[in-house]
């Protein structure tokens, strides 16, 4: 068993500290000064005093979070804070994502934030980083969890469509405004018909397009905008607008979500969609075990998920994994999925 020579990165009740350079990384209380993974809701938060991240994370950064005291490095670019050394390495979750890498005096951690192994098109590709400790997220550690090859993905989504198409359907279908919709579009085939955006969707598109993510021409369902007037469309909304009453300015329609989550009928069920796609910005059970190999580390910490199964199951590897949440959070929220 593997024993780390000091404690890199500490688990506080604000977040991840690194004493050595005081910062801390996602914190989830105001501090002085803070390393943000991505720009997700649950890792970017308002109220800090100045923020660091990844070049590629700071325009959805000001997009969501407004006029804030930032610096940016780009990947791979390292910076010296106080006694440690930090650099940014994509993280392949959404566009910008990022694992930070932490050097202590030869001592190097890395904390993943959320991530996805398989590229997808639109986000920056995973990079495995050399570490001693690694700190993995567990969204999706079960064995059950295994995703849908992109190709057949890609068929699945053009297919419901199309197929809703010919029936004089308009197809609705839910996605995570940054990151997953924009998978979803890559996904789509523009010749099939008209290409459909929720305003969050859009605006968070429009941010994205500026930092060169190439994403198929779209229509913007503004107030003026009649979504019946465009016949056989497909529409890229947030899972909140399904069951709206905004979705009545369709007419008939059918519903579909979006999420690593459909591989679990009882979700599913539960969401009150007509169709799920298994389609996540996570890594699958495999890919969770392929990282942590590649990053040659010993020491795992495990947070946000199926900690204890995962922990468990390191364990008996041969890894020396502690579980840091010491709680499952097995349900589906915002930005998860």
């Amino acid at each position: 068993m593997c024993y780390v020579r000091h404690m890199v990165l500490q688990f506080t009740d604000k977040g991840i500290y690194c004493p050595a350079g005081d910062f801390y990384i996602d914190p989830t209380r105001p501090v002085d000064r803070a390393l943000i993974t991505h720009a997700h809701a649950d890792h970017a938060r308002p109220g800090m005093r100045h923020y660091l991240s990844a070049q590629a994370t700071r325009p959805m950064l000001d997009h969501r979070l407004g006029k804030i005291s930032a610096e940016t490095v780009p990947f791979g670019a390292g910076l010296q804070l106080g006694g440690a050394k930090v650099s940014f390495h994509p993280a392949g979750h959404v566009p910008g994502s990022a694992q930070i890498r932490v050097d202590v005096g030869g001592e190097v951690w890395v904390a993943a934030g959320d991530y996805k192994t398989v590229s997808d098109g639109v986000s920056e590709p995973f990079e495995p980083v050399k570490c001693h400790a690694f700190i993995t997220e567990s969204t999706f550690g079960l064995p059950v969890f295994k995703w849908t090859a992109d190709q057949e993905l890609r068929a699945q989504i053009n297919s419901w469509w199309a197929a809703n198409a010919a029936q004089g359907q308009a197809s609705i279908i839910g996605a995570y405004s940054l990151g997953k919709a924009q998978r979803v579009l890559a996904s789509l085939d523009p010749n099939q018909g008209p290409i459909l955006t929720h305003p969050a969707v859009e605006n968070t598109n429009q941010v994205l397009r500026a930092q060169g993510v190439d994403l198929p021409d779209t229509i913007e369902i503004t107030p003026s905008v009649d979504p019946q007037k465009h016949p056989g469309a497909i529409a890229v909304v947030p899972p909140s607008a399904i069951d709206s009453a905004w979705t009545k300015r369709f007419g008939p329609h059918v519903t579909a979500f979006a999420s690593g989550w459909m591989a679990l009928r009882g979700i599913r069920r539960r969401r009150s969609v007509d169709r799920g796609f298994v389609m996540s910005d996570h890594a699958d059970w495999d890919g969770l075990n392929e990282a942590i190999k590649t990053t040659g580390a010993e020491k795992i910490f495990v947070t946000h998920g199926y900690t204890s199964v995962f922990t468990k199951w390191l364990c008996e590897q041969g890894y020396d994994a502690q579980d840091i949440d010491r709680q499952d959070r097995t349900t589906e929220k915002e930005d998860d999925g």
